[in-house]
């Protein structure tokens, strides 16, 4: 499912445009809340102008900017079944691609490794289960913010992502 997000759009701005699509009334039983509350998400925050509630957009933004843990913002993004690529600020070219494109590959062998020593006994647990994602989860963040630093012809990014992991 791919969803058209505005990326200026405020918490209770979403949370309206999601009332839209989803009975109000179900979310207030499901979660055991008033209808009022939920209804009160959607509108702007109380500052003396509105009377809308601090809903849970406002609670994890909150939590995300205290804690500054991006594991928070990969939580939410793996239970609605993404992942979570943090944006980097444009810098001039000054890299060439070829260490970040080994980087990639080393990624892939590193993940391909993990598998094949998993699989030897012709079965995974559990745990060498947890050790794949893990791996794959680095090897789409490592591929995602090179694509993306692509895109946007950010190549000194690149080289910091490399000397990083490096």
């Amino acid at each position: 499912m791919r969803v058209a997000f505005k990326f200026n759009m405020q918490s209770h701005e979403l949370l309206k445009e999601v009332l839209k699509k989803t009975s109000a009334k179900q979310i207030s039983a499901d979660m055991g809340l008033s209808l009022s509350l939920i209804y009160k998400w959607a509108e702007p925050p109380d500052d003396g102008t509105g009377s809308g509630a601090n809903n849970p957009l406002d609670r994890i933004e909150q939590l995300l900017r205290i804690t500054n843990d991006p594991m928070i913002a990969q939580w939410v993004c793996e239970r609605a079944g993404g992942f979570f690529i943090t944006n980097t600020k444009n810098r001039p070219h000054d890299y060439s691609l070829i260490p970040s494109t080994n980087n990639i590959v080393q990624e892939f062998a590193d993940m391909l490794g993990v598998i094949a020593v998993a699989a030897a006994d012709n079965q995974i647990t559990p745990t060498e289960a947890k050790a794949i994602r893990r791996r794959w989860e680095d090897l789409k963040s490592v591929t995602e913010g090179f694509v993306h630093h692509c895109e946007e012809g950010n190549f000194a990014a690149i080289k910091q992502e490399a000397e990083k992991r490096a």
